[in-house]
């Protein structure tokens, strides 16, 4: 019953994390192009209007207008965009502890890497979320917070540090997982502790008579443009599990730095365009990062163990009993595994004979599976099983 409760849990929590993120994400686009669309008005107005713009959409026309710092008067309603970035993080969040640390024995301890109680492995993945931040903000607030191409150098350097390490003592999806929490704490806090702050601040002043100070709204871009930048980043971690040559890889903190490099060329490329700056070299380099982590990853990836011996059906379906039947079973016994994970179960033989390549796939050729290596395959197993599989999948005999 509480796998049951925990797998409908998981499908609200990463429903709701998903519509949540789009709904951010979608804002931040927007305004992003808003602010490259504005025009100065063609007649000065004398009222603070730094730019405007006219839109049609769905049938209807709109005049945005943004002020320099902010209007004389400010209207009896004010929208703020604020709860689509707290519930993508408290969604994340929430779906974090779920998997990582009420299934940290399953999904976050691999024992090969680091014996990790489990208070331990939470504690240290908290930790890193609270270090994260702290680290981006002291940053921020430095002088090389001023200068956006310094302070990008140095902040992937420290995610890239940061992934490193984690991907040390972590199973591998712990780690990328970790480390997309890390960039999404960081926008989210950012939202939390900067720019709606310093836009009430800013409020406050206009409704109190005051000149509204400039660097408020200055501190909030700075902020707003940063996490622009870094959501292809972010979105490419939430589905990095469904590629286990990149999370799997014994290089997989360098390929999840590679592909962060080509999200932020990207959206580079159409942060610039939206400007009215067309650069194509710029978004061949992020085509370029993306084919340079695809070429590099597949000629440093190790060859899968083999043996010449194809072993009988029954040495293969006591393996496959042995490591992969708790959970790839039409009746999963493992705690936290209410149904077989992508519905493949394995405990008929011809359901086993099915996913073959998939089990090669994950098994044999990238060795992600059983998750953080639980049960303790060996290399010797993995080569049987990719021989049978080689050699037809075939079953009974």
């Amino acid at each position: 019953m509480m796998a049951e409760l925990q797998a409908w849990a998981n499908l609200a929590l990463r429903w709701l994390h998903v519509v949540a993120g789009i709904a951010w994400i979608g804002s931040s686009f927007y305004f992003m192009w808003l602010d490259s669309h504005l025009k100065a008005p063609k007649v000065a107005r004398g009222d603070g209007v730094a730019g405007e713009l006219w839109s049609v959409h769905s049938g209807g026309f709109y005049h945005q207008t943004k002020f320099m710092v902010a209007p004389a008067d400010m209207p009896e309603e004010l929208h703020w965009f604020k709860w689509e970035a707290y519930t993508t993080w408290m969604s994340g969040f929430l779906l974090l502890g779920l998997i990582f640390y009420v299934g940290a024995d399953l999904n976050l301890i691999d024992r090969t890497k680091a014996d990790l109680a489990t208070w331990q492995a939470i504690g240290l993945g908290l930790g890193s979320l609270v270090a994260g931040w702290l680290v981006y903000d002291g940053l921020c607030r430095s002088p090389v917070g001023q200068n956006l191409k310094l302070f990008s150098a140095i902040w992937f350097g420290l995610l890239t540090a940061a992934g490193y390490g984690l991907t040390r003592v972590f199973s591998d999806m712990g780690a990328f997982m970790h480390v997309g929490a890390i960039i999404g704490t960081v926008m989210a806090a950012n939202v939390f502790m900067i720019i709606i702050p310093n836009q009430r601040k800013v409020v406050a002043q206009v409704l109190a008579g005051q000149a509204p100070d400039p660097k408020y709204g200055k501190q909030a871009k700075q902020r707003s443009v940063h996490n622009n930048y870094m959501t292809l980043p972010v979105l490419f971690i939430m589905i990095s599990n469904h590629y286990p040559m990149i999370h799997a890889a014994p290089l997989n903190w360098l390929w999840l730095a590679g592909l962060g490099i080509a999200g932020w060329t990207i959206r580079h490329f159409f942060n610039l365009k939206n400007a009215g700056r067309f650069e194509p070299q710029v978004l061949a380099a992020g085509a370029l990062a993306f084919v340079t982590v695809a070429v590099l990853n597949a000629s440093a990836r190790p060859k899968p163990p083999t043996t010449d011996v194809v072993p009988d059906f029954a040495t293969v379906r006591a393996i496959v009993d042995r490591h992969c039947i708790a959970c790839h079973a039409a009746h999963p016994t493992h705690r936290g595994v209410p149904v077989a994970p992508n519905g493949a179960a394995f405990d008929t033989d011809a359901d086993l004979a099915k996913h073959a390549e998939r089990i090669y796939a994950r098994t044999v050729a990238t060795k992600s599976m059983p998750q953080g290596n639980e049960t303790g395959m060996t290399d010797d197993e993995r080569a049987q099983l990719g021989a049978w599989i080689k050699a037809g999948a075939k079953v009974g005999g």
